[in-house]
């Protein structure tokens, strides 16, 4: 696996680096490569470690597994490249932010690499998967390094919102110091559960609300690279 990410992830990312667990699973992840496509490529794997330095970090929106589709992942959660049709839960995401943040026209691009940069951590628990078989590189070691990730921010960090869709995400609540840090949690944005509570439930107003309570620059959340 290429290590590309911003230096400030350093302190973080080298030492897990270094355990025997993510030995093996960029073993697992380089023979992978060999024999079938995996998505995202290889040197966009860390790309939200890349574009969004560790202090700079404001939201994590923490999805699953990468889009496992031709050209869609890029190494951060819910986004594909420009140029990509929207995939159905990014929609529903851009759905919810348009009625949420009033006066917000509805994007026409799904690259989210300018929240990237504003400090919105779009992670996923899983970093790499082949290609059009979802979940395929579950259970392989990501989980257990994200969620080290995840923690390390918990610990490090203050009064950052934690955006967790889904009981998946959701689960990941008790990596978090509540006293800290604001969680905000919904269904996911799925059409199999969009209406069950994920419309209405304005993720990017309460984002906002709590960083500038806290003295935090809000997202620019109409930033999308057209």
């Amino acid at each position: 696996m290429v290590n590309k990410y911003d230096p400030s992830w350093e302190p973080i990312l080298r030492p897990l680096m270094q355990q025997d667990y993510m030995k093996q699973l960029s073993a697992f992840v380089q023979k992978e490569r060999q024999s079938h496509l995996v998505f995202p490529p290889e040197d966009l794997v860390f790309n939200a470690f890349r574009l969004t330095p560790l202090p700079d970090v404001k939201v994590v929106i923490l999805g699953q597994d990468p889009y496992h589709n031709d050209g869609q992942a890029h190494g951060l959660s819910f986004s594909v490249p420009p140029g990509i049709g929207l995939p159905p839960s990014l929609k529903n995401i851009y759905s919810e932010l348009t009625t949420d943040m009033e006066g917000m026209g509805y994007p026409s691009s799904g690259d989210l690499s300018s929240w990237a940069t504003q400090g919105v951590l779009l992670l996923n628990a899983t970093l790499t998967v082949r290609a059009h078989e979802a979940g395929s590189h579950q259970g392989q070691g990501w989980e257990r390094f994200t969620d080290h990730v995840i923690q390390a921010i918990s610990n490090t960090l203050e009064h950052v919102v934690f955006v967790l869709w889904g009981s998946y995400a959701q689960r990941k609540s008790v990596l978090i110091d509540q006293k800290k840090h604001l969680i905000l949690k919904s269904v996911h944005p799925s059409p199999l559960s969009v209406y069950r509570g994920f419309y209405g439930s304005k993720p990017f107003s309460q984002s906002n609300a709590y960083l500038e309570e806290n003295g935090r620059e809000a997202i620019d959340w109409s930033r999308v690279v057209g």
